[in-house]
């Protein structure tokens, strides 16, 4: 690590130094507004939450700033043209939502009145996701500190969705409807974290989504387990068994062609995970679990990151209440889910599954498969010129220090971005475990996200020269 700064990271910090106070400031005022997305009584919130938004950005600098409408929540779109011909257009994705929040959940504080206590700001939305989105404002503005261009180095552009948490269900329809505007040769996901406080790390990817409900009926009614059962067919059995047949003796989904066609890890891409400080015994307390099971000859992180997967999230059916009774229910249920990986078709694995579930469901059983809306998986290759550039603009927040690389197991609204745009996705947050998304005294570590400011002031101008 240097111990010096170069006159362009000591520029940065300079500026950010200056204007620090009123970016707090403004942050905290925008925290202030409930915009819960989830919560129908919240609506005129979210929409003041978008206006707040544009606002700022107009402040900021940016030329076009225009709020979005949708069958639901408004977005806010932002474009800020380089002037450059030449110059790589980039897509920044943020959402000014947040989850629902209340002192009674096991808040220390009111959660939508912000309040700094040591270096840390809590509430609800610091991290997930508004302080992620307004440092861009504050690091576009050091950017041009640091170049003295009237404009960034790239055409910038953002789009902050209002709905992101209650699973963004107009957001595709909106990028199709807005493809034109939103293209970009880049798009950045800035809704993310990384490995830690001590360990800076750069995101490379997330996982795709498809969940089922299977439905089971046998008899009309329920009957009398004593007269009829053993001689019919047994709905809540047929589920059992369809749950139980979902992954073998090594953990591996049986499905026949859900391994097919999927982005094998590399043995670079491996090396990499294991250098990263886990500790699996921490790992099951934040998983409130007491061993870790999964498929064979992976690790904890690879099976989270990189494998794909097949979870039963409900099953039930037949009486559930207190005491015995001595029925053959008439139907039951099962919930599952899979986790995709980078190759993985959402519609091949529902096709899949579809052809699976009907060649084990006994005769006399009729059965329906219904499947909600999927998300395709985003995995940025490690030498992806603009990860590159990530890396090296990181480097510079942090010092010198060494980047390494993540993914996220879960899934997001991101892939919607690369399906429809053709344009790589790749990630750019700041946030940490210990920000507590989604739970009670949710927060941000201000040094981080000044870190988050320093990035984007230094990669617009590395991305520029990067991507031509």
């Amino acid at each position: 690590m240097s111990d010096t700064p170069d006159s362009a990271v000591q520029t940065v910090r300079t500026y950010i130094d200056q204007h620090r106070e009123a970016f707090l400031d403004d942050l905290a005022e925008w925290l202030r507004i409930p915009s819960v997305s989830a919560q129908p009584d919240h609506a005129p919130d979210v929409r003041r939450s978008a206006e707040w938004l544009a606002a700022k950005l107009r402040e900021t600098g940016f030329p076009v700033t225009e709020t979005w409408e949708t069958p639901g929540a408004p977005a806010v779109f932002a474009e800020w043209p380089s002037g450059d011909p030449d110059a790589p257009t980039v897509l920044v994705y943020g959402h000014h939502d947040v989850q629902p929040a209340a002192r009674e959940d096991g808040w220390d504080t009111e959660p939508f009145e912000p309040v700094i206590r040591g270096n840390r700001l809590y509430a609800r939305g610091a991290a997930d996701d508004k302080g992620q989105v307004l440092f861009h404002t504050l690091g576009v503005r050091a950017h041009l500190a640091l170049t003295g261009r009237g404009a960034p180095a790239v055409n910038l552009k953002l789009l902050v969705e209002g709905e992101e948490e209650s699973g963004s269900p107009h957001f595709r329809a909106l990028v199709e409807e807005r493809r034109e505007r939103l293209a970009a040769d880049v798009v950045f996901v800035s809704d993310t974290g990384m490995w830690s406080e001590t360990t800076p790390t750069v995101c490379t990817g997330m996982r795709g989504l498809a969940d089922c409900e299977i439905e089971l009926y046998g008899p009309d009614q329920d009957i009398h387990s004593g007269s009829f059962g053993g001689a019919v067919p047994n709905p809540a059995m047929a589920a059992a068994r369809l749950a139980a047949a979902l992954h073998d003796e090594n953990e591996r989904v049986t499905i026949p062609g859900f391994y097919d066609d999927i982005v094998e890890l590399t043995e670079a891409e491996r090396a990499l995970i294991a250098e990263l400080p886990f500790d699996e015994a921490s790992w099951l307390t934040t998983a409130k679990s007491h061993a870790t099971l999964g498929e064979a000859g992976y690790s904890t992180l690879e099976r989270v990151w990189a494998r794909p997967t097949a979870e039963v999230n409900g099953i039930g059916g037949g009486y559930q209440g207190p005491g015995g009774k001595t029925i053959v229910p008439s139907s039951a249920r099962l919930k599952l889910s899979f986790r995709l990986v980078a190759g993985q078709d959402p519609d091949k694995i529902e096709l899949a599954v579809r052809e699976w579930v009907e060649a084990r469901v006994p005769a006399g059983i009729r059965h329906r498969t219904v499947f909600g809306g999927a998300t395709r998986p985003c995995l940025t290759p490690l030498d992806h010129p603009a990860l590159r550039s990530v890396v090296r603009a990181m480097g510079r927040a942090f010092d010198g220090a060494r980047i390494l690389f993540t993914r996220e197991g879960g899934s997001g609204p991101s892939a919607d971005l690369q399906d429809v745009l053709a344009a790589p996705v790749l990630f750019l947050g700041i946030s940490v475990p210990s920000d507590g998304w989604h739970a009670p005294n949710e927060k941000v570590e201000l040094d981080l996200l000044l870190k988050g400011v320093e990035t984007t002031a230094h990669l617009w101008g590395d991305l520029s020269a990067a991507l031509r």
